[in-house]
């Protein structure tokens, strides 16, 4: 699973940029179901099981992740950019960045320090004050690398710290880590398993796959944010590294099926894996998009929980990774007995 991991997160995928991610799923799963690419990119596999229930269920990831787009080549050979998916500027300032498919390297920069007025340091910074430096010293000698439209990722390397693990991408390279193990060992129910696009943006790839395999049942892995640093209490931490696979009640988008929740918390109890919930509605994930398709799909969602999403260092508990494997393994079969 960690090898698994490491090699989808390096991969390169914005939203609208996933077809490198979507090549590798496919070599690992392409002998064990069937599966077709829609018109918006999404990656949807159907694997027969050795038991048929009646009930169509399935497991959603999506493949994309958080990153920038060039939307215009200054005058001094630096690069405005603009953001895919949500990014606090303060994690972003001095990173090194990976620009296009040639992967040019370039630093994320801002006005010098000693530059800014008392309130400009004092405030947060914000995105479009930041411009990409890739070593160039004229909009000529850069347009020779760098085009509008190129996507722009986070240059970030996977570390293992202790039991946990440092990397960009792990939302939701981890969730679709997951399904491919789920795939290669073979459910035994017959099971949908979709690779969605474009989440980062607006859960776009799976208004689109949900309406296509119209299911009765999703379960929605996930990456969510924990906030289980010093100085955070109580609510306030939302979930905590090392308490198992996160389950949600209810996020700004969804509220999740009572029956299922109470299900993964029965079988993780039984299972005896930790299994813990968020202590604050917040966030959302494809879940928003799929459980109001056609009828209405009853949804859950299963997370790994993360420290620092969205940025160059998401950073994870390994035995959670592999606990959010277990559940949903199980899950797969005992869904079918709603």
């Amino acid at each position: 699973m960690k090898e698994l991991l490491k090699e989808l997160c390096m991969i390169n995928g914005v939203s609208g940029d996933e077809s490198a991610v979507r090549e590798s799923i496919i070599e690992k799963i392409k002998d064990y179901c069937d599966y077709r690419v829609d018109n918006l990119g999404n990656l949807i596999c159907f694997c027969k099981g050795r038991k048929t229930s009646g009930k169509k269920v399935m497991i959603a990831a999506h493949m994309d992740e958080v990153g920038f787009i060039v939307t215009y080549i200054r005058s001094d050979g630096t690069l405005s950019f603009g953001e895919v998916g949500w990014i606090d500027p303060s994690v972003v300032i001095g990173r090194q960045v990976s620009v296009g498919k040639n992967h040019i390297s370039g630093i994320v920069g801002s006005t010098a320090v000693h530059n800014l007025s008392k309130e400009q340091r004092e405030s947060a910074p914000e995105m479009d004050s930041l411009y990409i430096d890739i070593g160039a010293d004229s909009a000529e000698e850069a347009e020779k690398y760098v085009s509008l439209g190129d996507c722009v990722y986070f240059d970030s390397e996977f570390i293992e710290m202790g039991s946990r693990i440092k990397s960009k991408a792990i939302d939701d390279r981890a969730g679709c880590a997951v399904m491919i193990r789920l795939i290669q060992e073979k459910p035994e129910y017959d099971t949908y398993f979709v690779f969605n696009v474009q989440e980062e943006i607006g859960l776009r790839g799976s208004r689109v796959s949900a309406f296509s395999v119209e299911p009765d049942f999703a379960i929605v892995l996930e990456a969510t944010t924990a906030s289980d640093i010093d100085g955070v209490n109580g609510g306030e931490r939302v979930c905590s590294l090392g308490k198992g696979p996160v389950v949600g009640f209810m996020d700004r988008s969804t509220v999740y099926d009572r029956e299922m929740y109470r299900l993964a918390f029965d079988t993780a109890s039984e299972l005896n894996i930790p299994c813990q919930t968020k202590t604050r509605i917040a966030g959302g994930n494809d879940s928003g998009a799929i459980h109001l398709t056609k009828c209405g799909v009853r949804t859950l969602a299963v997370s790994v929980p993360c420290r620092y999403l969205h940025s160059p260092s998401c950073v994870i508990e390994q035995q959670d990774f592999e606990n959010t494997f277990v559940l949903v393994h199980e899950l797969l079969k005992r869904v079918h007995e709603l």
